[in-house]
């Protein structure tokens, strides 16, 4: 009886205290006390008062605990509330446990593991090792490398497609039609296929699944990788060729037209520099897309309790307004977030994507078939207002799907992708992953910051298979070495003549050819006096070629001392240059690559390529000057046409 007495004061006590402080109204705020965190820091959204959030710092190899976050509450409690003999303080990051391997042995054998933690595999006497032999505990929780599997040949249909750290799997049996599930033991989240299918073609359904403790995230490495590799698809399309620069030409994967759509969580459980940060990603996003072949149509909003529509997608059906890229950054640059409150209201975001795919089905008639829609979300999941946003997807799924889903109709998922990106201290996986739509690889990434994006989407460009595009670059890179990024097509020219030698730059317009200017060369000149240097390695000349009109002094009689009409030359490599993202080709005109470069539907002529690079009487060109070691793009104005005197 008395310990009960003692707690109805405990809880009286602060209540008592708000209708002191505030006159007789109910107004609390938290304290600090027992809040503290031993080895860390934390920060607050709006100080102590009511709906704060207070987020927990560690640094790194630790992680906040038991709370990753709390919550003040109008009673001025805070949610969860502090335990006394649980204390708040940064633990060390712990990996979910390895040896859950069959058939094989994990050394060293422990009850837990920790960052740093190293562990060998070794398969029992008759089964074959797949995957990492060896493998490390990684600071954001995550075991580096692949899982181990042991296996034998035993003829089934599909590979054992083995267990990941931290989880169980119910099914043994690998043939057509068998399903395997998985689930993750003690706290942890499961990441990807609950269930898979072995396939007729010997692969199973959906993706390797994994088990996530609430500390745990995707390296913004492999983020970049896996979302360019499956992004890139609705982007572009490989074609083998004969007769362009690089035996390839990328050109659009299909007839129609690609919508994207973006949503931006801005409410106050997204801290505010992660907002800005959110802002410039989706701005470096929006270039990385514009590199490739197909020119988007945008939605863009911005979301808490009320959606904040940025770039509208209507607008790009307007004939008399052309919505260029420069303009949609301008908007997003120009937005400020003002005033921010507690509500986040997913379902709404959803059904406005819902209402302009439903104008744009009503415009666009049967054409309606042919568009592909790519939904790109940044939110910690944290909704609390409006309800759920599943039946909104639901209604978007069968507007694109054409409710062919049953058997001897075409699928259509490929016209659909839902991409989540789960930001914050704090995620709620469990709604977001079921937001998560597509084929083709990853499309729901678990992240510690916006930020961790901020620096990696040149990796999406980065691809093999994208290697034909000529003039792609990084347009925004700041680091060291930067020059090549900016300019991959940069090539150094040094012509040795006895004591002394003549430096020009020129620029890689093939894996085999440098175009430079006719007048670095004098008479006497051979191609064993000729060296380029691309990416700090020297290649030697097999020959050059002059453009045979040219000629300095050729109208010296007309009082013009010196000439550059035609003052041009090419340099031909003894050995070809590995094309890569720091050493790519300069466009040249007349081109397929060209071509797709100015997004031009189909094969163009050079009069097309023409007629939209130079359909202003004056023209704003760049060309790119050397100082010291550092490459600077100049700029300068050329008349045409009416305008030449």
């Amino acid at each position: 009886m008395f310990k009960m007495e003692f707690s109805l004061r405990w809880i009286w006590l602060p209540a008592l205290s708000c209708l002191l402080c505030m006159g007789g109204e109910v107004y609390c705020i938290c304290t600090e006390e027992k809040v503290q965190m031993d080895g860390g820091n934390y920060t607050l959204t709006k100080q102590l008062e009511t709906s704060s959030l207070m987020i927990y710092r560690c640094p790194e190899d630790y992680y906040p605990y038991p709370s990753m976050t709390r919550v003040c509450q109008a009673n001025g409690f805070w949610r969860p509330q502090p335990k006394i003999f649980l204390p708040q303080r940064c633990r060390v990051v712990e990996c979910p446990d390895p040896t859950v391997l069959k058939y094989g042995t994990v050394d060293p054998p422990q009850e837990r593991y920790f960052v740093h933690d190293e562990t060998t595999y070794e398969c029992y006497s008759g089964y074959a090792m797949r995957g990492s032999a060896r493998r490390t505990c990684l600071p954001n929780g995550k075991w580096n490398g692949s899982t181990p599997i042991c296996s034998r040949d035993s003829g089934a249909n599909c590979a054992d497609p083995g267990i990941p750290a931290g989880a169980s799997r119910a099914g043994n049996i690998f043939e057509i039609d068998d399903k395997v599930k998985y689930s993750c033991n003690s706290n942890l989240i499961l990441i990807g296929s609950k269930e898979r299918v072995c396939q007729e073609n010997g692969q199973w359904t959906g993706r390797e699944p994994a088990c996530y403790y609430k500390h745990t995230y995707d390296t913004s490495l492999e983020v970049s990788q896996a979302f360019g590799s499956a992004i890139k698809g609705s982007l572009t399309e490989l074609e083998s060729t004969d007769d362009t620069q690089e035996g390839r030409k990328i050109k659009m994967s299909k007839n129609g037209i690609l919508d994207i759509y973006i949503g931006v969580d801005i409410s106050e459980s997204i801290e505010p520099e992660e907002v800005k940060k959110a802002i410039n990603t989706t701005i470096k996003l929006l270039k990385k897309i514009s590199t490739f072949t197909v020119s988007p149509n945008y939605e863009i909003v911005f979301f808490s309790s009320e959606v904040y529509e940025i770039v509208s997608i209507l607008d790009f059906f307007n004939a008399e307004r052309k919505i260029e890229l420069k303009t949609i950054i301008e908007d997003l640059e120009k937005f400020e977030v003002n005033d921010r409150n507690t509500g986040t209201n997913l379902e709404q975001v959803f059904r406005r994507f819902l209402d302009r795919m439903s104008i744009i089905k009503l415009r666009v008639g049967e054409q309606f078939k042919e568009r592909q829609h790519v939904v790109i979300l940044f939110t910690d999941g944290r909704f609390n207002m409006g309800g759920s946003p599943e039946p909104n997807l639901e209604k978007i799924k069968q507007m694109v799907y054409m409710n062919h889903t049953g058997q001897g109709t075409e699928s259509r998922d490929k016209y659909l992708d839902v991409y989540v990106f789960a930001i914050g201290a704090e995620i709620f996986d469990d709604d977001l992953q079921r937001l998560a739509v597509g084929t083709g690889g990853t499309h729901y990434f678990r992240m510690k910051k916006i930020s961790h994006l901020e620096d990696t989407f040149d990796q999406i460009i980065d691809e093999e298979e994208l290697k034909g595009l000529c003039g792609l670059h990084a347009v925004y890179d700041q680091s060291e070495d930067a020059n090549r990024k900016n300019f991959p097509w940069w090539a150094s020219v040094d012509i040795q003549r006895g004591s002394s030698s003549k430096k020009c730059m020129g620029s890689l317009v093939t894996p085999q050819f440098i175009l430079t200017a006719a007048h670095c060369f004098t008479r006497g000149d051979l191609p064993e006096h000729v060296t380029v240097k691309i990416n700090n390695k020297v290649k030697f000349v097999k020959d050059f070629t002059i453009h045979p009109q040219y000629n300095n002094s050729a109208r010296v009689d007309q009082g013009v001392k010196e000439f550059y009409d035609y003052d041009v030359a090419l340099i031909q490599l003894k050995k070809d240059i590995q094309i890569s993202n720091i050493s790519r080709p300069i466009c040249i005109p007349c081109t397929q690559e060209t071509s797709d470069a100015l997004k031009l539907a189909g094969v163009s002529t050079c009069q097309d390529q023409e007629d939209l690079l130079f359909k202003n009487q004056l023209e704003r060109l760049n060309f790119l000057n050397k100082k010291g070691r550092t490459i600077v793009q100049k700029e300068v104005h050329a008349k045409l046409g009416d305008s030449v005197s």
